[in-house]
């Protein structure tokens, strides 16, 4: 991994990939396990960023990817598409709540997250959007606009869209901090009203992700959603990270039975090849003309077909091998082994299914259990704005004696390193 590494320094940006420490580089994976390029094996708690819900190299996943290379790798998905396309087009609309089934698909989460906000201006006509503080929603310029967090748009801020305003995001452990947000979007709407950048577009993460891992308190989402009427505003809910199953149910927003006006999926939808989807209403969607042979949004691996049978497959393991049950037993698994850590300074655990964050109290510790847990064969990452919260996002299909052996490898992590 060190010689890979001096050899990717000389020919990838520097802002890319951290030299210090060197990162082990992989070269297989199966299931929750990943192998790097010394022999060593690890427990994998990050699945790939979320990406392997149903497991790395999962046998159908892998079996369609082939099947379909074989038979045709690319189309032209916005001319004469590929007829995968139209099958992950209708279970999309099979398995999003509501009546929601109208999709652009992209190449990536974050350009799904523009598509979606694309939609929003179609539709209202008004540019401005509501975002939330330490939200995540991708780099690219649209969806960077939206992303709280200031050292990733510092740099970009000059060519940045300046309508977007951010609102505190409420925390379920926070009394009042639900209607205090309410309150905060309601005016933020208002004030908007008569600028330039009037509110077309409310944009949230139904569970925060990278900005911390934060369920917000029960009937938010739905008083939200009361504040967004469809016609002037559009509610937007980014389930990148936490959609395809992730917490349990398909989507987060499941939870509080509320419909956003578009859906943003990515990440787990296809379990392996870039892939995401705006997933919205047909009264949402109505904004867009119809094409006359010139689409004013696409690309041209829009509707890729492999990476379309690739989702097909993902979605299909997912509900045929019960990982929405098996996601929601597990994370109550291990919310309640950390809740144990509470008196080695862990804050208390929160999350949904398989997205569980566990805080950890002192600076740059989170990241040195992390550094600690990598050497002992666990893969967990940091996240939050300060890198405070553990991040337990395993594949849903880990076995039992895997995720036992990776929480205690975590647990003497947080016991050795305890101020």
């Amino acid at each position: 991994s060190i010689e890979l590494a001096a050899r990717l320094a000389r020919v990838e940006s520097r802002n890319i990939t951290a030299a210090s420490p060197p990162p082990i580089f992989w070269t297989d994976a199966v299931g929750a396990a990943v192998r790097d390029a010394d022999g060593n094996t690890y427990v994998d708690l990050t699945a790939g960023f979320g990406v392997a819900h149903a497991g790395h190299a999962n046998p159908a996943v892998v079996g369609a990817i082939a099947a379909q290379s074989a038979r045709l790798a690319h189309g032209l998905g916005d001319v004469h598409p590929p007829e995968p396309k139209v099958r992950l087009l209708e279970r999309l609309a099979d398995i999003t709540p509501g009546d929601l089934g109208v999709s652009i698909l992209a190449g990536s989460g974050a350009e799904a997250v523009e598509a979606a906000l694309k939609t929003a201006v179609m539709r209202t006509g008004r540019p401005g959007i509501i975002a939330f503080e330490h939200a995540y929603h991708g780099l690219t310029y649209g969806a960077l606009a939206a992303t709280w967090r200031a050292d990733f748009r510092a740099p970009f801020h000059r060519q940045l869209f300046n309508g977007v305003r951010h609102v505190r995001f409420p925390d379920a452990s926070v009394p009042g901090s639900g209607r205090e947000a309410i309150a905060a979007v309601r005016r933020a709407l208002v004030e908007a009203e008569h600028t330039e950048t009037p509110i077309g577009a409310v944009l949230i993460e139904p569970i925060l992700g990278r900005g911390g891992l934060r369920v917000p308190p029960a009937a938010f989402l739905s008083e939200l959603r009361a504040l967004c009427d469809g016609d002037s505003t559009l509610l937007i809910f980014d389930e990148v990270y936490t959609g395809c199953g992730r917490t349990g149910r398909w989507f987060a927003c499941d939870y509080e039975a509320t419909v956003p006006d578009v859906l943003v999926i990515g990440k787990a939808l296809s379990g392996s090849i870039g892939l995401g989807a705006a997933v919205g209403t047909p009264d949402a969607m109505s904004g867009w003309p119809a094409s006359t042979g010139e689409a004013i949004h696409t690309s041209t691996f829009l509707g890729n077909p492999v990476a379309c049978a690739a989702a097909l497959a993902q979605l299909d393991q997912i509900e045929q091998c019960g990982l929405l049950e098996r996601s929601t037993r597990l994370g109550a698994r291990i919310q309640k082994r950390a809740r144990t850590w509470q008196r080695h300074g862990v804050g208390e655990v929160r999350g949904r299914g398989l997205i569980q964050g566990v805080p950890i109290s002192g600076t740059g510790r989170a990241l040195r259990i992390a550094d600690a847990c990598l050497r002992h064969g666990v893969l967990i990452l940091a996240e939050g704005s300060d890198a405070e919260v553990l991040a337990i996002t395993p594949p849903a299909v880990i076995t039992d004696a895997q995720l036992d052996a990776a929480l205690d490898v975590i647990e003497h992590a947080i016991r050795a390193g305890n101020p």
